[in-house]
């Protein structure tokens, strides 16, 4: 999804309507600023992939799979934060994130238990390695990764970005490294746990990723 198509007006709403869904108070405090600041993380100019579109495209995902989710705001506040913190040359972009949230979320009238629920929702997105009965998790794991599913030019157009995020990096060496992630994608089991996803996206998925993968090793 292409950030010149975002509305970045209906993603504040939608956080709005994530956010008072499940805080205590419906009155305190003001949730647009929170939207605002979120917002200005994810169209940092170091970002290629995990931008604003980025975030919609997995809301709307969430939105696919919501009923697979034992409570779906809760999943819908964790997408907003999974890459709010975000720097292409550091692996602790996840933990910082989920720490955001874990500072943000309780000023904003979360409880604790949901604040936790999210922050770790945040976490799991480092391996997406969430378990069969962890509902919450699947859906934002099937969600962050149904971008393998794209259509051949949107795949194409996805695997670009990632490749600009990490421009720093000397060629030979991101395509091993890349090549170690899909590698591993394929060995997976499974792609995706809830029932639509492996329905709808896993077949799809494994033939972008092998595609990817041979062209990266040929």
């Amino acid at each position: 999804m292409a950030d010149l198509d975002i509305d970045l007006d209906d993603l504040r709403d939608r956080w709005c309507a994530a956010l008072l869904a499940v805080r205590e108070d419906p009155c305190r405090p003001d949730p647009y600023p929170y939207a605002d600041h979120l917002l200005a993380r994810w169209s940092e100019p170091q970002r290629r992939y995990h931008t604003v579109g980025h975030l919609a495209a997995v809301l709307d995902r969430v939105d696919t799979l919501q009923e697979y989710a034992g409570n779906a705001d809760l999943v819908r506040l964790a997408a907003w934060f999974h890459d709010a913190v975000y720097l292409p040359e550091r692996s602790t972009n996840e933990e910082r994130s989920a720490r955001l949230a874990e500072k943000a979320l309780p000023e904003a009238g979360l409880t604790p238990q949901d604040t936790d629920e999210v922050a770790r929702l945040v976490r799991l997105t480092k391996t997406h390695a969430a378990e069969d009965d962890d509902t919450n998790g699947v859906v934002l794991c099937d969600a962050d990764l149904a971008v393998l599913a794209s259509a051949p030019e949107a795949y194409a157009a996805y695997a670009a970005a990632v490749r600009e995020e990490y421009s720093f990096v000397p060629d030979a060496a991101f395509r091993e490294g890349r090549a170690d992630v899909l590698r591993h994608l394929l060995g997976l089991p499974r792609l995706f746990r809830t029932p639509y996803g492996q329905r709808e996206w896993e077949d799809a998925a494994r033939h972008n990723v092998s595609a990817e993968l041979e062209r990266l090793t040929d």
